[in-house]
């Protein structure tokens, strides 16, 4: 069994939990090697603490997840049956009537929480295992490294065909059409979120995305892009230059490109989460655009683009080897233009190493 599952289930044990149910896809595939997004159907992996757990899902899904490389127990359902009541009928085999329950409460709705208990009347809910899976996942594994540097080599390549995508009359979503198309090519077939291509002012929107209007010259234009590799992510962010900006959008590109290159150097053992937020808050302010950074440094990533730790004001965690997290320092300024220049990274013994190496200099294209 993998050391994640052994870990979680002497956590179980050690805080006298009966069962852990993990709802989550990326935290299921964590444990497991399987990934799948069940939309409005019941997926979900069973632990115990000293019983071997078993995956429960769509019929449709059984042989994927065997496939995936999990060798334990799968138990399908068809979509005429009551999962919740069959799910039950697998836990009591294995456990009896679990009473103490870990469930993760970010991920897990009111509906399939009662559908729980429903099945479980007496069943208790003391421990929030959204907490314990932050932790979990917070250090990578040279083996994770490796496939998050995997990933990160694809968004490179992702980079270069989007740049090359660029010409005049194209629109944004033409260009991100280019990119996917590209990717699925080289047999990347799942982006890590939507693509993002954004051109001139419509990149001040930084949650926006690609829009059916013309790249036009002298304007810069923002990519936001990851990939999926064996269950990990890459998540990047570049902005180039089609030909000539203004001096205020080229002001803009230089002070973000400061703020990042000052972060990813004090990124290291040591400092906190809040301290290296400040690095790169510090350089924006200073040159005027503070109000224009209008979101954390950084968040965590690994088998999914938000994970443990924001890199934010407030949060004093001190950052150790091993921990992955994105540096994108923003600059918005609506109706003008929009800079995000981004590197996931892992923490060295004493620095930082990025994912992706795709040059941050700005890149001018005609």
């Amino acid at each position: 069994m993998k050391k994640q599952l052994l870990d979680l289930q002497e956590y179980l044990a050690q805080n006298n939990l009966d069962i852990a149910y993990i709802s989550n896809p990326s935290d299921i595939n964590y444990f497991t090697g399987f990934y799948s997004d069940p939309v409005e159907r019941i997926l979900a992996l069973l632990v115990f603490p000293d019983k071997d757990p078993f995956l429960f899902a769509p019929q449709l899904e059984v042989e994927a997840a065997k496939d995936a490389g999990w060798d334990k127990d799968v138990f399908g359902y068809l979509d005429h049956e009551k999962p919740f009541e069959l799910m039950a009928g697998h836990i009591k085999a294995v456990a009896g009537t679990p009473a103490k329950w870990g469930i993760e409460k970010d991920d897990l709705p009111v509906q399939k929480l009662e559908a729980i208990k429903s099945q479980f009347p007496d069943a208790q809910f003391p421990t929030n295992l959204s907490r314990y899976m932050e932790n979990a996942k917070l250090i990578k594994t040279t083996a994770e490294i490796n496939e998050l540097k995997a990933a990160g080599a694809e968004a490179d390549y992702a980079f270069e065909v989007g740049f090359n995508a660029i010409k005049e009359g194209r629109t944004e979503q033409e260009v991100v059409a280019e990119i996917e198309y590209a990717m699925m090519r080289k047999g990347v077939m799942h982006m890590s979120f939507d693509t993002i291509v954004q051109a001139g002012a419509n990149a001040a929107n930084p949650h926006g995305g690609p829009e059916k209007n013309p790249i036009e010259k002298d304007e810069l234009v923002l990519f936001d892009l990851g990939t999926v590799h064996n269950g990990y992510i890459s998540d990047s962010s570049r902005t180039v230059a089609f030909g000539k900006p203004d001096a205020k959008s080229l002001d803009i590109y230089k002070v973000d490109l400061e703020a990042q290159y000052a972060a990813m150097d004090a990124a290291k053992p040591g400092i906190t989460a809040a301290e290296l937020d400040k690095v790169a808050r510090d350089i924006i302010t200073k040159a005027g655009y503070g109000e224009y950074f209008i979101h954390r440094l950084g968040h965590g990533m690994g088998t999914s683009e938000h994970e443990f730790p924001s890199i934010m004001e407030g949060n004093d965690m001190v950052l150790k080897p091993g921990m992955c997290f994105s540096i994108e320092p923003g600059i918005y300024i609506p109706n003008v233009a929009g800079v995000r220049i981004e590197d996931c990274v892992y923490i060295t013994e004493d620095g930082c190493e990025p994912f992706t190496h795709t040059s941050k200099e700005l890149k001018y294209i005609d």
